[in-house]
Formats: C-alpha cells, sequence, structure tokens
C-alpha cells in the first residue's frame, strides 16, 4: 500500500475534456428577482405597467411609459439561510452579503409636433446583478450504507491499472483525474495489482456502514446584466420596445465532503477517514434580446406581451481538487495519503444557450391612489443546451438535460397604494421549480412589501422581500449521490434613491 504523501508539481493544465454538469446550466437559466425596491416590493409584477428602471428587464416597453427623465441606484442586503436534514441530523448555516444591485437611468424625449401619432422616443440603460451567488451550505450525518467510495469507483471500473500507474494528474481527462485520485489516495484497490491490464476495482474502506459524513458548499460571485434599451408610444396608447443585453458572470465555488467511520478494523488496512476537496471558478459574457408591447385597453387597464431571446454564453471554467485519506488495521494508524496536484484544470472555453422566456402582463391602474399588476411568465428549462452540439459529451448532456427539466410558470402579483407623498406596496411571487421531479428544486414562494415617499427633488423607496424553496440534489453526480434535504430562506432588504430630471 501507499503510506507517503503523494504531490505533484505545481502549476496548470489546458484540457478539452469536459466537466459541466446539470446544475451548472440551471444556474444560469435561472434568475432571481432583483432591481429597484419599488420592483421588489411588488413582487416584480411591471410587465404591463412600466415606469420603472426595472420594468425594462420584464418588457422593454415599459420605459417608454416616462414621463420624465429619471436616475436611480439601489443599495440591497441579501440574508440567505440553509437548513440542512441530512439522515435526521438537522443544521443550519447562513450568509449575508451588502451590494449596489442596480443602477440605471432613462432618458425621454417628447415630440413637439403634435400632429404626429408617435409622442415620445426613450433611451434608457439599466445594470441589474440578476443573481447573488453568496451562499452557503453545510450538511452532516450519518449515512446508515453508502460511502463516498462509491463516487472513486464509478469512474476507476473500466480504467486499465496501468493509467492509473503510470499516468500523472495532468494528463488525464476529468473521469480518469476522479479514478487516479481515489487509487493514490488508497481508497480503491484493483481486484488484481499484478495485472497491468486490470480494470477492476474494489473499495478499500473500512466496511460496516455507519458512515459520518460532512458537506460543505460555499459559493460567491454574481451574475450581472447590462440593458441598452430603446422605446416607443403610439398615440400614448401602444408602447414598443427592445432591449439589447450583455451579461457578465463571475462565480467561485468551493466544496469540501468529510466521511469517517468507527466500524472494527482486521490485519489489512483500511480507510478510516478522508476528505475530498474540489474548486471551480467560472468566468464569461453572454448576449441576449428582449422585445415587447403594452397596450391600453381603457384609460385605466393595460395588456403587456414580452419575448427575451435565449441567453447565448460563452463561459470558460478553472478547476482544481485535492484528497487525503488515513488508514489504520487493528495495530494503529498510518500517516495520510494525501494527494494534492497543486494544478489547476483549464477547460476548453464551452457554449451555453439557457431558454427563452415569454411574460403576459395585465395591470389595473384606479387613478391616482393605486393599481393592480399581473405577471406570468413561462420558460422552458428542457431547451437549455451546452454547445458544441456535435460533442460526444455535450450531446448526451443535453439529451438528458431534455429529459429531466421542465417547462416552468411564473407568477407574480404586485399592489400599490397612494396617500399623499407615501406609496405603500405589497407583493407575491410564485415560481415552479425547473426540475421535472419536483424534489430536486421545488416550487418558491415569495411575500414582499415596501413604502415610498417623495420628497419632491428625490423618491426614497425601501422594500423587504422573503422567499422560501426546498430541494435535493446528491453531493455528487455519480456512484455516490446520497443528498441533503435543503431548506432555503432568504431575506432581502433593498433601498432605492430615485431622481427626476
Amino acid at each position: 500500500m501507499k503510506k507517503y504523501i503523494f504531490l505533484l508539481f505545481a502549476g496548470f493544465t489546458f484540457s478539452a475534456a469536459q466537466s459541466q454538469e446539470i446544475i451548472d446550466a440551471v444556474r444560469y437559466a435561472q434568475d432571481n428577482l432583483s432591481g429597484t425596491a419599488r420592483f421588489r416590493a411588488m413582487g416584480g409584477a411591471f410587465g404591463a405597467l412600466g415606469g420603472d428602471l426595472s420594468s425594462i428587464n420584464i418588457n422593454p416597453a415599459g420605459s417608454a411609459v416616462f414621463s420624465n427623465n429619471q436616475i436611480a441606484a439601489t443599495l440591497s442586503n441579501f440574508n440567505v439561510k440553509n437548513n440542512s436534514n441530512y439522515f435526521g441530523t438537522n443544521t443550519s448555516i447562513s450568509d449575508n452579503s451588502f451590494d449596489l444591485n442596480q443602477i440605471g437611468g432613462v432618458f425621454v424625449f417628447k415630440n413637439q409636433n403634435s400632429n404626429n401619432n408617435w409622442k415620445k422616443i426613450s433611451f434608457s440603460i439599466n445594470y441589474e446583478n440578476t443573481n447573488n451567488f453568496d451562499n452557503s451550505i453545510f450538511s452532516s450525518g450519518v449515512n446508515p450504507t453508502n460511502s463516498v467510495d462509491g463516487y472513486f469507483l464509478s469512474y476507476a471500473n473500466g480504467v486499465p491499472l496501468s493509467v492509473l500507474d503510470n499516468s500523472n494528474y495532468g494528463e488525464l481527462d476529468n473521469g480518469g483525474q476522479q479514478a487516479f485520485l481515489g487509487y493514490q489516495a488508497y481508497i480503491i484497490n484493483p481486484v488484481d495489482n499484478t495485472n497491468p491490464n486490470n480494470s477492476q476495482y474494489v473499495s478499500n474502506v473500512t466496511s460496516g456502514g455507519n458512515y459520518y459524513q460532512e458537506n460543505g458548499i460555499y459559493t460567491n460571485g454574481y451574475n450581472g446584466k447590462l440593458s441598452f434599451n430603446m422605446a416607443s408610444s403610439y398615440q400614448d396608447k401602444l408602447y414598443f420596445g427592445i432591449n439589447l443585453n450583455s451579461h457578465f458572470t463571475d462565480f467561485y465555488r468551493s466544496t469540501s465532503f468529510y466521511e469517517r467511520n468507527n466500524n472494527p478494523l482486521g490485519l489489512d488496512y483500511t480507510v478510516k477517514n478522508l476528505r475530498f476537496d474540489n474548486n471551480l471558478y467560472t468566468y464569461g459574457t453572454g448576449f441576449s434580446f428582449q422585445i415587447g408591447v403594452i397596450g391600453k385597453v381603457t384609460t385605466n387597464t393595460r395588456l403587456g406581451l414580452a419575448y427575451e431571446s435565449p441567453t447565448w454564453y460563452n463561459l470558460s471554467d478553472e478547476f482544481s481538487q485535492n484528497l487525503a485519506a488515513v488508514s489504520a488495521n487493528s495495530g494503529g494508524q498510518l500517516p495520510a495519503d494525501v494527494v494534492d496536484p497543486q494544478l489547476v484544470n483549464y477547460y476548453a472555453p464551452y457554449k451555453l444557450q439557457t431558454p427563452s422566456k415569454f411574460t403576459g402582463s395585465f395591470a389595473q391602474i384606479f387613478g391616482k391612489t393605486g393599481l393592480i399588476s399581473i405577471d406570468y411568465s413561462i420558460k422552458n428549462y428542457g431547451n437549455t443546451k451546452f454547445q458544441p452540439k456535435n460533442d460526444v459529451y455535450y450531446r448526451g448532456l443535453n439529451s438528458e438535460m431534455n429529459n429531466i427539466l421542465s417547462t416552468s410558470g411564473e407568477l407574480r402579483i404586485g399592489a400599490e397604494y397612494k396617500i399623499k407623498e407615501w406609496s405603500l406596496r405589497g407583493g407575491y411571487r410564485f415560481e415552479e421549480g425547473p426540475y421535472k421531479n419536483s424534489n430536486t428544486i421545488g416550487d418558491l414562494n415569495s411575500f414582499s412589501g415596501g413604502l415610498g415617499y417623495n420628497f419632491g427633488v428625490f423618491k426614497l423607496d425601501v422594500a423587504y422581500a422573503y422567499a422560501e424553496r426546498n430541494s435535493q440534489q446528491g453531493f455528487f453526480t455519480q456512484g455516490f449521490t446520497d443528498g441533503a434535504k435543503i431548506n432555503t430562506k432568504n431575506n432581502n432588504v433593498s433601498m432605492t434613491l430615485l431622481f427626476e430630471l
């Protein structure tokens, strides 16, 4: 057996071998509700209303509703609490962050020719963080049957022993690297260690079940969207608009899995505990467009319809990992077998196409005293695609996504009531999960409220939003797919300062 610390040289390697998974695609296909405090307070139901800088992210025709030039900036506090249940053991962890999540302006040019039916044209530019990735999840408990050894076995079986004996970590594809780690840390053994063509492996983890396991997932970063908007008003009854959107993403995820067991030891050395760390950094840019229309059915009733194209991302991944395992027998314990390549895999750049979205909207305005607004959006997550499509790995992954991801509906309801300079607001949001199996990522329920005050020179809005969702995803995607049940609670406080010019 290997009784030494195994270290490779520090460095990096370029690899064409893919490591992307469905969870990575869903991360960019989903949008969290963000934007101005008024938008947040009313549940994002602005598709037929317009008149708010964040409304153009729902329906780009909304900027033509503005009567005056406006500039707005929003500061938000994000608090995420994750409650985990893993085989009956409950744990909880929270993450808190501040973010200048929205800033933008709209400029309105009115047509001075009263005989022209096109009454005005507006231009706006608005930046929003559509996703704040700052989050922490920690799970722990005793697994009665399964060890993480199954993860390494699933990659190793089928790989010749000569490959694992004579290759360096950086020379292997992603699957080969996982097999290499498990073999070099003595977690798995070849069935026949004298045969270089051996391709079958067995576990070297102490048997008996009741494995104590911990899994930590720590993420940070953002997904930003910069919108360039143009809209126009026809007879002040029909509003048309278009957005050209640039997307920016920067995502870092660090995971740490720990396992130990107190099962009886024999004469042979077997693995008593291990720690497996993985680090992923994803960055890139994307493009999308939106078109929309808002129509006044009556003076106080509006309908809206908007289309958001897929977002076409160009992404790059950097990935590193290390593994340490401690073996023992009835006579004592050995020093840890450490496999730390100190090497970063730079994977070949790839493309991701997220699904398009349609939104239908209704708004009823009650003079200058208040309003009610309703939006309904639909998105088919099964249309999410990795590219190039002719890649064998991506072809299989895209087919799997089409089979397990579903069409999701989202309902947003908002209301506002005005008392002189004060505005009282409330909202509700319901979003179906993106998976056909609703246990993987469940439905989201969100409630919100807020206040606004018009100081004349400027307006100040504040909002509070609460959202809750359940999920259950495996710690690993193959071989060892046990995972914790997670209840996620999001608390968000936003403040927007708005100037009319």
